[in-house]
């Protein structure tokens, strides 16, 4: 078994982290095995809590002690998340400490249904930040217009963010100035901004499914020789600007104070394309302060047969020219991230839903 996983770290400064989260790899010591190979945090999402409950037995016991206690459906799927996520949680404390509060970072998602609604995310957030109360939790919260000013805000009272849903260049910068706003704010008012943690999870595989759909339509030889270009140069696109963003005497001041950089997270990294690598999207995304989270599938390729190299900053001047050329070729970027946001809310909200249609009804025959 090859030791890239532990390697992406050690070498590169890149830390993986897993894409997924179940009860049998708590209780199976699955995800314990994991860390010892190299993983070094872990994502969670609804649509993975959809697929971890409705596909196992193992949430069954739990659920129906939930429902007998009185609890409604929705209240009783938030126990079964939250147990799982203080079990990740606990099997990363080590790995939060030893690296000093780097990595070991267990994420959860905000009810996604209040992606456009600023207020109702910062009481959600505050309020999950609040019940799970460890060190080494990260809240998830939407990059949507409305998501800024509460990832400000988060990050003013010292809680953990993992920004998701990130699309475009020009959102991601806003999320970074969100960030260093708030740990400006944070500063001025006398509390101090060490041990804040922070990630913007910048999409990858989904803006090449978009974009090479519209250049196939297109169709043209060169709209076609742009196909599988798109991610992979808009997130170096993404650490260049990560880079002058946390430089400067602006940052300077901050990171004199003791704040960390807001690490860029490169998500949805599986290769929806079968024509391409199934690594395609760790291999050409590898830096430095970068965190990469995997689903299974493709964690496993890496360790198989992943290329470990520094390719984050590779031929950038390649990457500015075939950016611009895809609007040369008709290419809206930024109507194409629009689309993938809303996409992406209205997918967790599906999962959500759904599951909470399910438990409900599953709720009808307990008694």
């Amino acid at each position: 078994m090859s030791d890239y996983l532990r390697r992406l770290s050690s070498d590169q400064g890149q830390s993986p982290w897993l894409d997924n989260l179940q009860r049998g790899y708590l209780t199976s010591g699955a995800l314990a095995s994991l860390i010892e190979r190299g993983v070094r945090g872990l994502t969670s999402n609804p649509t993975i809590f959809q697929k971890a409950i409705q596909g196992s037995a193992d949430y069954d016991e739990q659920f129906q002690s939930e429902i007998l206690k009185g609890s409604t459906a929705r209240e009783a799927y938030w126990e079964l998340v939250l147990q799982d996520i203080h079990g990740a949680l606990d099997v990363f404390s080590d790995l939060y400490s030893q690296s000093k509060g780097t990595d070991g970072f267990v994420s959860v998602e905000v009810d996604p249904s209040l992606a456009h609604d600023t207020i109702g995310t910062l009481s959600a957030a505050r309020l999950l930040h609040e019940r799970i109360s460890r060190p080494n939790v990260m809240i998830k919260i939407p990059a949507t217009q409305e998501g800024l000013p509460a990832i400000r805000e988060m990050i003013a009272e010292g809680r953990n963010v993992n920004v998701t849903l990130i699309f475009s260049l020009s959102r991601y910068q806003d999320v970074m100035d969100a960030y260093i706003e708030g740990l400006e704010q944070r500063m001025a008012s006398g509390s101090s901004v060490a041990n804040i943690a922070s990630v913007a999870s910048f999409f990858i595989s989904r803006v090449d499914n978009e974009i090479d759909k519209r250049l196939d339509q297109i169709g043209t030889p060169s709209a076609l020789a742009l196909r599988g270009t798109a991610a992979v140069n808009q997130a170096r696109l993404a650490y260049a600007a990560f880079q002058k963003t946390f430089s400067g005497p602006r940052w300077e001041a901050l990171a004199k104070a003791g704040a960390s950089v807001q690490r860029p997270l490169w998500a949805s990294t599986s290769t929806k394309n079968p024509t391409y690598p199934d690594t395609m999207y760790v291999d050409q995304l590898i830096g430095p302060d970068t965190v990469n989270t995997l689903p299974d599938a493709t964690l496993e390729a890496f360790a198989d047969h992943g290329t470990l190299a520094r390719t984050i900053d590779l031929n950038i001047g390649n990457s500015k020219r075939q950016w611009a050329e895809l609007a040369m070729n008709a290419i809206d970027v930024d109507e194409v991230a629009a689309q993938l946001e809303a996409e992406g809310v209205a997918s967790f909200i599906k999962s959500f839903d759904e599951l909470i249609g399910v438990l409900e009804e599953k709720a009808t025959g307990i008694s």
